[in-house]
């Protein structure tokens, strides 16, 4: 996206387009005579002069939600758009710029921002109202910001209404479900001491819950540590319900991930913060396993505005948001080439994964599973990348891949969300359906070929199959959240568009939300969990 000076020599915009503008305009445009020109004077019975009602315009433009390339394809055609519209709050903008603006203050992280904090995340994004509605809807689209998701953590679960109301159930011996008690729960259960709070994000690590509110503030229960979740340090104490974050009363606060030795948390104006793993500077800074304190994550990423952040086991995945176009970095461990840079070593510092210009595409969502990576391209193409083991990378193989390499066996797929766990892979199309791949164990890819589901639904699959069990509830499934640690048996979720949720695999511990009969420990098929979250 590089800037372009317009006719007028004071204004500037940003050409955003994906493509060449030549390859846009696919017919000549029609000719008019001068006197009929309608982004010009003079205006004719019937005619609509552009120049005469740019009020109207204006509203047009915001009404339609036009994508950030659109409002610049327009303002690359027709200099109405691009030459000031005097029109508060700053006369010189342009109609395009203006549109911008305004749908971003239909944002609820952008709209608390004062005009000081406006103006940083502007020039941070590349100094274009266009660039920063680019960077929102970013992150909107990866991270189902505003709207229901479902997790599946290790060994517990969290649920997220599209209204904000939060439910947790299964394991609970470190307080992770936040209901004041130690007390397994098998059934959803909504935590009231949340009621009248408006949550719009969740992570769930081993023993313990990250709420995010609305607000941007942090609310943490479990074992009280941002550090190891298994056999490290665990906290002084438990906490079990939920409980402000206090060194992140300052930092408004989207999105968070956790990961076996650390915790992260990603800013509204993108910016990356890390707790823990900081005594050998893992991750570029000087910290002990049990700080409590979020440090800046220096390096490449201080100037560039990240929209998502995904955490593996001992590692990290950023999808940044540039002029020029989006991209991932990673930092951490690289054992198994994890970090996709064509080698095996760790990273202190976020380096920026070259391959994806190399494959031109450009990253839209990215998932961190324990030992592999993968990324979703907006063409739709999906790249996989890391420990191969039990064909987790789909390539029909269980090598290792030490770059991204694109998924040939999705190449007619359409891809639009991914998920990853512990050596294990789920797709979602763009109509809906739903693939996986890799490790069997727990029944949790949803492969059950005999009518009581007791098919072979424990093998390992090394290229992406259709999971036809998801197929036959005849819905559009938006979303996949599978639990994501090397320590539990996993389980996976499966959201619909209207709302419902469908889960799958190990349930020994009540994370399903679904109650389990006699010996039971897990269930092949998918099952209706019993709560709404439209």
């Amino acid at each position: 996206m590089d800037a372009t000076r317009s006719g007028t020599p004071t204004v500037q915009y940003h050409n955003i387009s994906d493509q060449p503008i030549a390859a846009i305009v696919t017919s000549p445009l029609p000719t008019f005579q001068r006197q009929q020109r309608h982004c010009f004077g003079d205006s004719s019975p019937g005619e609509f002069p552009l120049a005469a009602n740019p009020s109207i315009v204006l509203h047009v433009l915001t009404a339609c939600n036009l994508e950030p390339q659109d409002l610049a394809k327009l303002e690359a055609t027709c200099s109405f758009f691009r030459q000031p519209a005097h029109f508060a709050p700053d006369f010189e903008l342009s109609i395009s710029e203006l549109a911008a603006l305004d749908m971003c203050l239909k944002r609820a992280i952008f709209r608390p921002m004062t005009l000081e904090e406006r103006e940083v995340l502007k020039q941070r994004c590349g100094g274009s109202w266009k660039l920063v509605l680019r960077f929102l809807l970013a992150g909107e689209a990866c991270c189902r910001r505003e709207k229901s998701q479902a997790i599946a953590g290790p060994g517990h679960s969290i649920a997220v209404t599209v209204k904000g109301a939060v439910y947790s159930f299964g394991s609970n011996s470190s307080g992770q479900l936040g209901h004041g008690t130690t007390d397994e729960e098998w059934r959803p259960r909504q935590i009231r001491s949340l009621e009248g709070i408006r949550i719009i994000q969740a992570a769930a690590g081993a023993g313990r819950t990250m709420l995010i509110s609305d607000a941007g503030q942090v609310y943490a229960f479990g074992k009280d540590s941002f550090g190891e979740a298994e056999y490290g340090v665990q906290g002084t104490k438990l906490v079990t319900t939920p409980q402000l974050v206090e060194s992140l009363k300052n930092i408004f606060v989207v999105q968070a991930a956790i990961g076996n030795f650390f915790t992260a948390v990603l800013s509204r104006e993108g910016r990356v913060y890390t707790f823990s793993w900081g005594n050998d500077a893992k991750l570029g800074h000087q910290t002990e396993a049990n700080d409590l304190e979020p440090h800046p994550l220096l390096g490449a990423l201080e100037n560039i505005p990240v929209v998502q952040i995904a955490a593996g086991y001992c590692y990290l995945l950023a999808l940044a948001c540039q002029p020029n176009g989006m991209s991932v970095y990673s930092v951490g461990c690289g054992l198994g080439g994890k970090l996709g840079h064509g080698t095996r070593t760790d990273e202190k510092h976020p380096r920026l994964i070259e391959q994806f210009r190399i494959l031109n595409l450009q990253p839209m969502v990215v998932a961190a599973g324990a030992w592999h990576a993968a990324v979703v391209g907006r063409d739709g193409r999906v790249c996989t990348w890391g420990w191969g083991r039990y064909g987790c990378l789909g390539h029909g193989n269980e090598e290792c891949e030490s770059v991204p390499k694109v998924v040939e066996a999705l190449i007619n797929v359409k891809a639009v969300h991914v998920a990853t766990g512990d050596y294990t892979t789920f797709v979602v199309s763009d109509d809906g359906d739903v693939y996986s791949f890799g490790c069997g164990e727990s029944s949790s890819l949803g492969h059950n070929n005999g009518p009581d589901g007791q098919g072979n639904r424990h093998a390992n699959i090394l290229s992406p199959e259709l999971v036809t069990s998801l197929k036959q509830i005849k819905e559009r499934m938006v979303q996949i959240s599978l639990t994501n640690s090397i320590y539990w048996n996993a389980h996976t979720f499966a959201l619909t568009e209207t709302g419902k949720l469908y889960a799958f695999g190990a349930g020994d511990k009540g994370q399903l939300g679904v109650e389990l009969v006699a010996n039971q420990t897990e269930r092949g098929n998918p099952e209706r969990v019993d709560i709404d979250l439209s």
